[in-house]
C-alpha cells in the first residue's frame, strides 16, 4: 500500500475505513497497510466510528418501525457486525481468553496470538452481545439512533485515549503503530469527538462511565501483560461503547 494511490490529507481516512470495516475501499485492507499509514489513520478512527454508528442506528430505527424493539436491536447488531467483521469484539474475546486462562505474561501473550476461542472468550463475547441488544432495545428509535452514533464514535475515541496514556505490550502491529502516533493530532481527534457527541446526544453524562470502563480495562491490561496492544484496544472500544448504551437507557 502506498500513499500515491490515495493522495492528499484524506489518505488517513481512507486507510482507517479499510482497516476498521469490511467495506471495499480500493486496495486498502487490514493486511495491506504500513505502520506510517496506520499512524496517520488512527486519528480518523472516531470519524469511521460515527459512520458505522449512523448505519447501525439507521438499521435499528428502520427495523423498529416493522418489528419489536428486541428484534430490531438484534437485527441492527448483526448488520453492524457484518460491516466491521466483528473486529473489536474479536479483541474482547481474545483478552478474555488470555487474561482468564494465562498464568504468566508469556502464557497470556501466546494465547492472544492464538486465533481459536476458549470458554472465557466465548462467554465474554456472549455477554457483550446480549448486553448490547438489551440496552439498545430499551431505547426509542430516535434515542437509539443517537446513542449508537455516540457509542461507536466515542468508543473509538476512548481507544485513542488509551493509546496516549498507556504503555504498549508486545511487538504486534497494534503496539508498533501506537508508538508512531502524533499526540497533538490524536488529542484533537478525541476532543472533536466529545464535542460532536454532545451535539448528537446533548448530554455528557455517559462520558465518565465510558472513561471509567476504559480505565478498568487498561488497568487490568497493564497488570496482566504490561500495557495495551491491538486486542486490548478492541476491547476498550467495545466496553466503552457498551457503557454509553447502558447509561443512555437509564
Amino acid at each position: 500500500m502506498t500513499e500515491k494511490r490515495v493522495p492528499g490529507p484524506l489518505h488517513g481516512l481512507w486507510v482507517a475505513s479499510g482497516f476498521l470495516t469490511r467495506i471495499p475501499v480500493g486496495d486498502v485492507s487490514r493486511g495491506d497497510t504500513t505502520l506510517v499509514d496506520m499512524a496517520r489513520a488512527v486519528p480518523w478512527f472516531p470519524v469511521v466510528g460515527l459512520t458505522i454508528g449512523a448505519f447501525h442506528g439507521g438499521v435499528y430505527f428502520g427495523a423498529s418501525q416493522l418489528v419489536a424493539p428486541l428484534v430490531a436491536a438484534t437485527v441492527a447488531l448483526g448488520a453492524s457486525l457484518l460491516v466491521t467483521g466483528a473486529f473489536h469484539h474479536d479483541g474482547l474475546a481474545d483478552i478474555a481468553d488470555a487474561f482468564g486462562g494465562g498464568w504468566t505474561v508469556e502464557e497470556r501473550m501466546i494465547i492472544l496470538k492464538d486465533s481459536r476461542l476458549g470458554t472465557y472468550g466465548v462467554s465474554a463475547l456472549a455477554v457483550a452481545l446480549i448486553l448490547e441488544v438489551a440496552a439498545v432495545s430499551q431505547l426509542s428509535p430516535t434515542d437509539g439512533f443517537r446513542a449508537l452514533i455516540v457509542a461507536h464514535s466515542l468508543g473509538r475515541a476512548m481507544a485513542l485515549a488509551a493509546m496516549l496514556v498507556s504503555p504498549t505490550a508486545g511487538d504486534g502491529m497494534g503496539a508498533s503503530y501506537i508508538e508512531r502516533l502524533s499526540t497533538r493530532t490524536v488529542s484533537i481527534s478525541i476532543a472533536a469527538t466529545v464535542i460532536a457527541s454532545v451535539f448528537i446526544a446533548p448530554t455528557l453524562w455517559p462520558l465518565p462511565f465510558a472513561a471509567a470502563a476504559v480505565a478498568g480495562v487498561v488497568a487490568l491490561s497493564i497488570r496482566k501483560i504490561g500495557g495495551v496492544n491491538g486486542d486490548v484496544l478492541g476491547a476498550v472500544t467495545v466496553v466503552s461503547g457498551l457503557a454509553v448504551l447502558v447509561i443512555s437507557g437509564i
